[in-house]
């Protein structure tokens, strides 16, 4: 395994949760860059080796991307998977309050459907950020990003995890893990204050 990416998965490994990209808190940009960038890492001169470590953690058996923090992309350990899937499938308030139309016609079709949906647009966004299903960004042929929406239930027969049957322990697990890298609870995705942020640099 490549050093770079062994620092970033020693550091995931410790907290538990880490952004990809953050003006503040810790994230992967900044433990290969050394820098807090204030714009996108694609104009950096480590882009090459930020793309292929990222590629590389996208892979990655104990890692999964996720808009869990700010709704902005945040890498999971696996420790935190039956927690974050209890979350997921708990079928909160947040999840669904005014939820569009054509998210819920795309959750709709996830539901009948046993294989991922592809997607795009705002609909698949709103999905994404609710944690209503697992996402994965990919590149077409025409050379357009799609989101690769799976339904919790197959993702994790894939994966082979089962969620913790409690919500509210799964809530505080994710909570401490939010604070251990100096995230306040407002990031999560169930506050008011959450959804309210999500355009957050």
């Amino acid at each position: 395994m490549a050093k770079p990416t062994k620092i970033v998965l020693d550091a995931l490994a410790g907290s538990g949760l880490l952004l990809k990209q953050d003006k503040l808190l810790p994230n992967v940009v900044t433990l290969l860059t050394g820098e807090s960038l204030r714009t996108s890492w694609w104009s950096h001169p480590k882009a090459h080796l930020i793309f292929a470590v990222l590629s590389e953690l996208a892979d990655h058996p104990d890692v999964l991307f996720t808009k869990l923090l700010y709704g902005k992309d945040t890498l999971v350990h696996r420790r935190l998977w039956p927690a974050l899937l209890a979350v997921a499938r708990a079928g909160e308030p947040w999840q669904f309050q005014k939820l569009s139309t054509p998210a819920r016609k795309l959750l709709e079709k996830m539901k009948q459907s046993e294989a991922p949906v592809r997607s795009s647009g705002p609909p698949a966004k709103e999905i994404e950020t609710r944690l209503l299903a697992h996402a994965e960004e990919v590149h077409t042929e025409s050379g357009h990003h799609e989101i690769l929406l799976e339904p919790w239930p197959v993702w994790q027969r894939r994966v082979r995890v089962k969620p913790l049957r409690s919500t509210r322990r799964a809530h505080e697990q994710l909570a401490e893990a939010a604070n251990s890298i100096g995230a306040p609870l407002s990031a999560l995705p169930w506050t008011a204050k959450s959804r309210t942020r999500r355009n957050r640099a």
